[in-house]
């Protein structure tokens, strides 16, 4: 247990001065911001992604940052980069449509069954690992429950400890059902964002593909397949096709 402290302490020592050189170099990039030489303060902060740290408020900055140069591909990645580490923020949800709305492609997604809506706002509750949660919790909670019906000697606390069991049994399900398909999603959730100016995308992987449409900077593709420097895309509305590797940033 001694030893443990000691290896723990030493760590946190050896990290306070990487953490106080992050702080002063974040604090660098705001007074670069505020006078207004938004690549300095750019370069600064990426210097802190590149010793390994990352946070809300960084990419937050960044994306405020690549937003007043105009730069409308890197603005919306990095506030997305934002929001994925704190989706609840409204400023970061707030900037991050600003940028949206200053792209040049208006893709309006397929529509979605009453299903398939439900099934967002419910998944959207939590993350795959709090749904996991949620059904170890339910998994507890059944087990007492049946004990407490079995070993029970009235029979309307039996009818009454019984339902509930059984609803805990069906939350179990429910929730470990959601832990393993929120899982499968994230799993095939591979977007990124478009950095080039404009972008044509070909039926094939290939420089002499025919030209199926054209997408621009800042638009936000799911990666479905890669071949060589090649990726293939979707779209919101479904559409996809082939563009190079290096015109896009995934997430």
């Amino acid at each position: 247990m001694k030893m443990k402290f000691l290896i723990l302490t030493g760590l946190f020592l050896v990290m306070l001065p990487v953490m106080a050189q992050s702080d002063a170099m974040f604090n660098a990039g705001k007074e670069a911001y505020k006078a207004e030489n938004y690549q300095e303060a750019i370069d600064t902060w990426k210097q802190i992604i590149e010793n390994g740290e990352e946070s809300p408020e960084l990419y937050f900055n960044l994306g405020n940052a690549h937003y007043k140069l105009n730069k409308i591909g890197p603005s919306i990645y990095y506030y997305e980069k934002a929001r994925i580490l704190d989706p609840n923020d409204n400023d970061i949800k707030n900037n991050l449509a600003f940028a949206e709305n200053a792209r040049i492609d208006v893709i309006e997604p397929l529509p979605q069954t009453v299903f398939k809506t439900w099934y967002k706002r419910i998944s959207g509750v939590t993350d795959f690992d709090g749904w996991a949660t949620t059904g170890v919790i339910f998994s507890f909670c059944f087990v007492l429950l049946f004990l407490a019906y079995y070993f029970s000697a009235s029979e309307r606390r039996k009818r009454i400890l019984f339902a509930t069991s059984v609803v805990s049994l069906f939350l179990l399900i429910a929730s470990v059902s959601m832990a393993f398909t929120t899982y499968s999603d994230f799993q095939s959730d591979n977007p990124a964002i478009v950095f080039s100016e404009k972008v044509e995308v070909k039926d094939a992987p290939s420089v002499g593909g025919e030209v199926s449409f054209v997408i621009h900077e800042g638009t936000k593709v799911q990666v479905l397949d890669r071949e060589t420097n090649w990726v293939r895309i979707r779209l919101a509305d479904g559409k996809d096709g082939w563009i190079p590797s290096a015109d896009i940033k995934e997430l």
